[in-house]
Formats: C-alpha cells, sequence, structure tokens
C-alpha cells in the first residue's frame, strides 16, 4: 500500500509543470538518520530554539492554561517524535500538581514504541497511552471525552504545508476539539535570509545529501535510473514572501526512466523537482490562517532572539 501511493505521488507530481514530490518521502530509514544529523548542525536553529522555549519556559506554558486544581487533563501529542523537548513540558505539569494522562499519536508505530521506552525510563510515573494512527481519526475517538486537552503540535511541521493546507488542517483540528481545549502550535518565526537560508544548506552538505536521498530512494524501491551526479540540491528563501523552498535541480537535458511506473520523464537542463516548503510565521499570517475557524491566539513563548514561537492557541 505504502508503495503504491509512493509510485502513484511520483508519477503524478513529476508530471507536473513545475514538478514536485511530496517531501513526506524524505523520510526512509537513511532519510531519518540525516534529518537526526541535519538537526545537530550549527545552521540549523530550529530545533535547539524551540529546546530553549521548552527547558526556559515550560512553568510559564503550564501557567498560561489556566488548569483547574484538580482537573483531570489530556496531553496529546501529534507526531511525537523522540520526546527530548516533550519531556520538560511533561515534568512542570507534573511538577505543578496536573493530573493528566500524555497520548500521543503517530503513524509510525517505530516512533512511538521508542518514545514510550524512553519516557518510562525518564519519567516512571507518567500516564502515558500510545496511539498509532491517523491524527484526525484518533483525536474523533478522543473528542468523546470530556475531559480538556491540551494539543500540542510542535517543531514547526506546520511550516512544511503550503498556506491553504495549513488552514484546512487547523480547521479539521479545530472540529475535533471542544471548546476550551487548548493547541500549543512551534512555528519558525519570520527572519532574515542570512539566517534561514544556512539551515537548509548546511556547510558540512547533509541538507543536500537529505534533498538527494530521495531520488536514491526513487532508485531503489521505484526502479528509476537517476544519475544523481547530474542533479543538485537548490534551496532558496524570499523573505517578502517567508517561505524556504527546497529542489532538486537537473544540471543538463536528460530523461530518466522509473520502471515500476512505466514512464520516462524529461528534464530541461536547469529543470527542478519541488520537494519542501518551510513557512516562516508571524501574528499576522497566523492569524491569517486561523481566521475561519473557531481558534484564537492566546500568547506566544520565543526563545531569546525571538527566533522561534511556540503560540498557545485557544479553541472557543
Amino acid at each position: 500500500m505504502v508503495q503504491e501511493q509512493f509510485k502513484q505521488d511520483v508519477s503524478f507530481g513529476l508530471s507536473q509543470t513545475p514538478k514536485r514530490i511530496p517531501s513526506k518521502y524524505f523520510y526512509d530509514k537513511r532519510g531519518d538518520e540525516l534529518f537526526v544529523q541535519i538537526m545537530h548542525m550549527p545552521e540549523y536553529y530550529l530545533t535547539r530554539s524551540e529546546m530553549e522555549v521548552f527547558v526556559e519556559q515550560s512553568s510559564g506554558i503550564v501557567a498560561s492554561l489556566a488548569i483547574r486544581p484538580g482537573e483531570e487533563m489530556e496531553i496529546v501529542e501529534l507526531g511525537a517524535g523522540d520526546g527530548t523537548k516533550t519531556i520538560h513540558l511533561l515534568r512542570e505539569f507534573m511538577h505543578a500538581g496536573v493530573n493528566f494522562r500524555y497520548l500521543p499519536i503517530d503513524i509510525s508505530s517505530n516512533a512511538l514504541s521508542g518514545l514510550e521506552k524512553y519516557l518510562n525510563a525518564e519519567m516512571p510515573d507518567l500516564k502515558i497511552n500510545c496511539m498509532h494512527g491517523d491524527y484526525f481519526r484518533m483525536l474523533g475517538d478522543l473528542k468523546q471525552s470530556p475531559v480538556r486537552k491540551v494539543i500540542l503540535f510542535l517543531g514547526s511541521n506546520i511550516g512544511n504545508m503550503p498556506d491553504e493546507d495549513a488552514r484546512n488542517f487547523l480547521a479539521s483540528l479545530s472540529r475535533n476539539l471542544n471548546p476550551g481545549d487548548k493547541i500549543i502550535l512551534g512555528v519558525d518565526l519570520l527572519k532574515e535570509k542570512e539566517i534561514v537560508l544556512p539551515a537548509y544548506n548546511d556547510s558540512q552538505g547533509i541538507t543536500r545529501d537529505f534533498n538527494l536521498n530521495l531520488l536514491k530512494r526513487m532508485n531503489r524501491e521505484l526502479e528509476a535510473n537517476f544519475d544523481l551526479k547530474f542533479f543538485i540540491h537548490d534551496p532558496e528563501y524570499d523573505e517578502a514572501e517567508g517561505i524556504a523552498k527546497s529542489f532538486l535541480k537537473s544540471t543538463k537535458e536528460q530523461v530518466v526512466e522509473i520502471k515500476l511506473i512505466g514512464k520516462r520523464f524529461f528534464f530541461a537542463q536547469n529543470e527542478r523537482i519541488h520537494t519542501e516548503i518551510s513557512r516562516k510565521y508571524n501574528d499576522t499570517i497566523l492569524r491569517g490562517i486561523i481566521a475561519s475557524s473557531p481558534l484564537k491566539i492566546q500568547h506566544c513563548f520565543k526563545d531569546q532572539r525571538g527566533w522561534f514561537g511556540d503560540y498557545i492557541i485557544d479553541r472557543i
């Protein structure tokens, strides 16, 4: 099923003008390894900046949620990752005496297994219930519970969506919440090109390898014949638009065959495949995206440099 969807998305995307492939296909085993390396690159400020918010300001975040004494809560995280940021917030909930369950939702059972093992070792008293599956199906089930919820969607994952997709995502999220529920939304904030662009084009070439690995994956899984010598990593960032974009650019005119799709694709010299976006936000942009939904910005917690923000959003 996964390979069939991969084939369909590649066939459709490479038939478009301009060509494009969804960024979710970066993440095979090698892609996961490379992204972990990217997060430790000195140029990749996003993870460190959000970590600073949670290390330094978790008490303020918990206080802003206005949890009543003795109130039962559910802390639901969408795409929980490895838990190294979330654990600071979970510890603060415990320190504040909040009666809560932590419910991480992810489509990767391996990610959930690793997260549960890590948190059981670090916080043996934590009540954790891992939920494997689609975000909105899981949230639809949880909506029936009268317990108030805090939804975590961190790491600027929403920035990988075009604005219309982000608008639809947050509207769908709001429909799966009850009035009084909260969202903690982590986003990368608008800033200068000199800061943003190196995060997607590090000096050691790890991001380049991450992007080119998509071609290796198609060669391996779809029996394509991409020659990596003739494609380069080509990122850009427009400060006025506020969106970083990644591309794979063909350095010559060439034809690529993908046997399992049964098609050949022509590339002109300098023609690009659009592989990823990373939207940068401020209050105005985010308000525009949630304007048609029952969501309202309450507060934003930023790192000291003002590079990353974790927004507290109310479901009204």
